[in-house]
């Protein structure tokens, strides 16, 4: 059974802006502000991605103007203040560059992005070439999916195969990603399963489940 889940390379923005090591601090929040994006990747040789320059990099410039740090601070904070006086962006990049394959799920892109707390990844091949780059608003058009769209996914790829005759037809409703599932079954104990598929369609915002098992007895009138 091939449940959707949609990678990287499915929802990444392949033209993508970038910079060499050399490009001044100037042209970098130039560059940020004409392309409305957060961070760039910072490239070598190739298209080896070394690094990236994020706006937060660019703002310890202006952090540290007109500060002057205890030596604690100094000595927590070295790289830091490092940055703040960088005039390049091989002085100013965080090195080395947090990435995904463009064959990771979305879930895992969103965990690397959670856990090193960024808003974009670049996107290498297996030689480190920058093949795009997916930001967070990427990794939610999953959630733009048209309910019909997402219906027709659990009836094909989950209930079908695991519900081939039901004693009463197994009805999949999906309002705004919410899906809602009625119906009996004979084997209660594959409910729990398809909760935990339906949850993993993308698009799927929440599910309720109302599958009940045996045959329905109808008393005589």
């Amino acid at each position: 059974m091939r449940i959707s889940p949609h990678i990287v390379s499915d929802v990444m923005t392949h033209t993508v802006v970038a910079v060499g090591r050399d490009a001044s601090f100037k042209d970098l929040v130039e560059l940020l502000q004409e392309w409305k994006v957060s961070a760039l990747p910072v490239l070598e040789g190739e298209g080896r991605v070394i690094g990236v320059v994020s706006e937060a990099d660019l703002l310890l410039k202006e952090e540290f103007r007109d500060s002057d740090p205890d030596r604690a601070t100094q000595m927590r904070r070295l790289s830091d203040l490092s940055k703040a006086g960088g005039m390049t962006a091989a002085d100013v990049m965080s090195s080395p560059a947090v990435t995904v394959h463009p064959d990771a799920t979305l879930a895992q892109a969103a965990r690397i992005m959670a856990q090193r707390n960024v808003k974009r990844l670049p996107v290498v091949n297996g030689e480190g070439l920058l093949e795009g780059v997916v930001s967070r608003a990427d990794l939610l058009k999953v959630f733009m999916r048209a309910d019909d769209e997402i219906a027709e996914e659990i009836r094909q790829e989950i209930i079908v195969p695991l519900f081939p005759a039901p004693p009463e037809p197994v009805q999949v409703r999906v309002a705004d990603g919410v899906v809602t599932l009625t119906g009996r079954v004979r084997d209660t104990s594959l409910v729990p399963i398809v909760a935990r598929l339906v949850r993993s369609v993308e698009g799927v915002v929440d599910v309720d489940l109302a599958l009940s098992g045996g045959v329905r007895v109808r008393e005589p009138g």
